[in-house]
């Protein structure tokens, strides 16, 4: 077969190396985009969400996505050279010869092992740290918005408090008007009448504190 001669070994070596020395500078490069993956997200959780990152979250997936993508073509073009390699060496005119062939072979095996195993380490690596991305965004996004939530209930209580103070505030004056008319007719009533006033006031002041306070510690909390 044309397959059995020594040019066509020398081919199949050469694309082997060819593709290996390929795969090794995009294994570089797809080790250094995890890396720096997992420590631009670490870095900008540490200053802040005001601060941008080189790249965005988007741009650094679909950086990594892509050259997975080719590195993953890559090894299978390596495994297929290796195929036709191992085939070759079971020719009748090739088992003859002396176990340099052999050696050879096994070590093109050995470094697609090692590649592959290179491979899906790191990448299992970066999707285990992606995951984590989405988990901590999806509870950052739940704790915004239980904050705005807090932060929204927190207004509307202190409105409608104030609304009903405001209705009660009308009601006592009616009802201290007609108790003045009713003190100016009997002066007996008038002291009486005084010492209520000054009790009411006091309450009003207790009551309005307590609200405040409550108003600013939920306030204080929404924005821990």
């Amino acid at each position: 077969m044309a397959g059995g001669n020594s040019n066509y070994w020398e081919d199949l070596r050469k694309q082997a190396r060819q593709l290996e020395t390929e795969l090794d500078l995009k294994l570089v490069s797809f080790s250094k985009l995890c890396t720096s993956y997992g420590a631009s997200h670490d870095d900008h959780r540490g200053r802040g969400s005001d601060t941008t990152p080189l790249l965005s979250s988007s741009s650094q997936d679909r950086m990594l996505d892509t050259l997975g993508v080719e590195i993953e073509q890559l090894l299978a073009k390596l495994t297929s050279v290796n195929d036709r390699m191992a085939e070759y060496t079971n020719t009748p005119s090739v088992t003859s010869l002396n176990a340099a062939v052999m050696h050879t072979l096994q070590r093109h095996r050995d470094i697609l092992q090692d590649y592959t195993h290179e491979f899906q380490k790191t990448k299992g690596n970066f999707l285990a740290v992606r995951e984590r991305e989405d988990l901590l965004g999806s509870l950052k996004k739940e704790i915004e918005t239980y904050k705005s939530d807090l932060i929204h209930c927190s207004v509307i209580i202190a409105m409608a408090t104030k609304e009903n103070m405001t209705s009660q505030r009308g009601m006592l004056k009616s009802i201290q008007s007609r108790v003045n008319s009713l003190a100016n007719r009997f002066p007996a009533v008038n002291s009486l009448i005084q010492r209520i006033n000054l009790r009411k006031r006091r309450d009003s002041f207790v009551l309005g504190g307590v609200i405040g306070i409550c108003t600013i510690l939920l306030l204080l909390y929404a924005f821990h």
